[in-house]
C-alpha cells in the first residue's frame, strides 16, 4: 500500500515524485516511456537552461533527481485503474498495486503526419511541434502550418508573430470558408489541400496544385489525443477534447485522483506541468495523515 502512485514519467510525473519523496511519503512511479518530451531536440524555453536542453537529457536529469530521494520507477504501462473503498487499485500486466492516492501524469499524444523520416525532420528542426516552445528559433523563416484548416488556423495566426513568410496548407478540404477568410485577413496565404510532406534531409516539400513548394519549417497542427482513459474509464470528468477536468488542487472529479500536465485541459508546457506537480503533490501530502518522526 503506497501513499501515492504516480502514472507517467515525464516532467510532470517526475516532479510530483520528487516532491512526494521529499515529503517522506511512500510512492512509486509507473513510466511507459512515451513522454512527449522525448521529441524535443533542444528547448530554449525551459527555465534554468540558458543554453538549451534536449528532452531526453532533461528527463534523465529529472529521473536522477527523483531517484536520489528514493523514488522507485516501474517501466510498465498501467492497464486499468479502479477505486475500492478508500483505495485505488492499478493493474499492470499480471500484477496490481494499491495506493491511497493517484497522480495521473500520462500526458497526451500528437497526431503526426504519416511522413517518412519524421524523427530526423524533428531532430534537425525542419518539423517543429510546439510554436510556443520554439517559434522564436524560426523567426523570419519560411514556415508552413499543416493540418485541418478549422483546427490549425489559430496556430497559423499565432505564428504570424514570428514570420511574414507563413503559409497555411490544409490537410483536407475545409468544411467552411470562415477560417480561410480569417487567415487571409491576417495576411496569411491559404493553399489548396496537400498530402503529407516529403523530407529531403534538410527541408520539407509539399506538392500543391501540381508543383513542389519547400519550407524551412513545418508545424503540423493535426490535433492531440489525450491519454486520459485510465481516469475516464473510472468515471472522471473530461472536456470535449478528452482532457481531464481538475480543481485548483488538480484533483479530478474522483476523490483522491489527481491529474497534472498535458492530460489536463490547459496550456501544454513543461513549466506548467511542473507547477501542476508541485500543487498536486502538496495536496496529496496534506490529505494524508501526518507523518511526524
Amino acid at each position: 500500500m503506497f501513499d501515492c502512485i504516480v502514472v507517467g514519467g515525464g516532467p510532470a510525473g517526475l516532479t510530483a515524485a520528487t516532491y512526494l519523496a521529499r515529503y517522506r511519503r511512500s510512492i512509486v512511479v509507473f513510466d511507459h516511456g512515451l513522454s512527449r518530451a522525448v521529441w524535443i531536440p533542444t528547448s530554449h524555453n525551459c527555465p534554468g537552461f540558458p543554453d538549451g536542453v534536449g528532452g531526453r537529457e532533461l528527463l534523465a536529469r529529472m529521473r536522477r533527481q527523483a531517484t536520489s530521494f528514493g523514488v522507485h520507477t516501474v517501466d510498465e504501462e498501467v492497464d486499468a485503474l479502479r477505486r475500492e473503498g478508500d483505495q485505488f487499485v492499478l493493474s499492470h500486466g499480471r500484477n496490481s498495486t494499491r495506493a491511497r492516492n493517484v497522480i495521473l501524469a500520462s500526458g497526451c499524444e500528437d497526431i503526426m503526419p504519416a511522413m517518412e523520416g519524421l524523427e530526423a525532420a524533428v531532430a534537425c528542426g525542419a518539423v517543429r511541434l510546439c510554436a510556443i516552445c520554439d517559434a522564436f528559433e524560426a523567426i523570419d523563416q519560411e514556415i508552413a502550418v499543416y493540418g485541418p484548416l478549422e483546427h490549425a488556423a489559430s496556430h497559423a495566426i499565432f505564428l504570424r508573430t514570428y514570420s511574414r513568410r507563413l503559409v497555411m496548407i490544409p490537410s483536407r478540404e475545409p468544411q467552411s470558408d470562415d477560417a480561410g477568410q480569417k487567415l487571409e485577413r491576417s495576411g496569411i496565404e491559404v493553399t489548396r489541400p496537400a498530402g503529407v510532406p516529403r523530407f529531403d534531409g534538410e527541408r520539407c516539400h509539399f506538392e500543391i496544385d501540381g508543383r513542389s513548394r519547400s519550407f524551412d519549417v513545418v508545424y503540423p497542427s493535426m490535433g492531440l489525443i489525450s491519454r486520459s482513459s485510465l481516469a475516464t474509464d473510472a468515471g472522471a470528468k473530461c472536456d470535449e477534447d478528452g482532457a481531464l477536468v481538475a480543481d485548483r488542487h488538480l484533483m479530478t472529479s474522483i476523490e483522491g485522483l489527481f491529474a497534472i500536465g498535458d492530460v489536463v485541459s490547459g496550456l501544454n508546457q513543461i513549466s506548467v506541468a511542473t507547477g501542476h506537480a508541485a500543487i498536486a503533490a502538496t495536496a496529496v501530502h496534506n490529505r494524508l495523515a501526518p507523518n511526524a518522526c
